[in-house]
């Protein structure tokens, strides 16, 4: 598993998908959890709305669902209704939206689990009043190839060419690991030469514990 990479500007084409309280069964259905790794997961992302079922097997694409209109191709921006992400704690569901492409989320409120498995996975879920979303969504929609989305994780805003200029509010700590790529094991090891110390110290005080060591 690989540590997420660096987030400082992202521009890219936005997708609005503006429903309320998209669990995290409607990003990823149950029957889709077919695999512990992240690779792949993306062809199941909104699974339910993206595919024409029998039931069970796929018979086809849904064309009417926005993820499949060729306007929205490539799209790294979600635009997202409120409580995105409530649900199970499912973190296939994140992995299911970074594989897909997706690297910002903009919504007015995320699930709190969701949201905090977002930044695990470098994703940068950002929240911005409804209305303004809503501004964004009508803005995207009138020609989504050239109505590209600017999020500056640096200047905490999120921008437009048609002048929008929306500031966002994101944990400095959270901030912090997406600007860098850490992850909570980057963050561990960069502590490494105090945990030595540490540890032999400890050995000192309590040699019993280590006992089984090798060397």
């Amino acid at each position: 598993m690989s540590a997420p990479q660096p987030l400082t500007v992202h521009v890219g084409v936005a997708v609005p998908l503006l429903l309320a309280n998209v669990d995290t069964d409607a990003i990823i259905p149950s029957r889709e959890m077919k695999t512990v790794s992240r690779q792949g997961l993306g062809q199941a992302l909104f699974a339910a709305w993206r595919y024409h079922y029998d039931g069970v097997q796929r018979l086809a694409v849904n064309d009417e669902f926005v993820l499949n209109q060729p306007a929205y191709a490539a799209a790294t921006v979600l635009l997202a209704g409120p409580n995105f992400g409530c649900g199970s704690s499912r973190e296939h569901a994140v992995w299911a939206i970074a594989d897909y492409g997706f690297r910002v989320l903009i919504a007015p409120s995320f699930g709190a689990i969701f949201q905090g498995n977002c930044i695990r996975n470098g994703l940068l879920p950002v929240e911005l009043p409804l209305e303004q979303v809503q501004v964004l969504a009508a803005w995207v929609a009138a020609a989504p190839q050239q109505h590209q989305v600017t999020v500056d994780l640096v200047a905490c805003e999120v921008r437009t060419t048609g002048g929008h200029v929306w500031p966002f509010v994101v944990p400095a700590v959270a901030r912090s690991r997406l600007l860098e790529g850490r992850d909570e094991i980057a963050e561990t090891l960069a502590y490494s030469p105090e945990l030595a110390e540490w540890r032999e110290r400890d050995r000192r005080l309590r040699p019993w514990v280590y006992a089984g060591e090798a060397g």
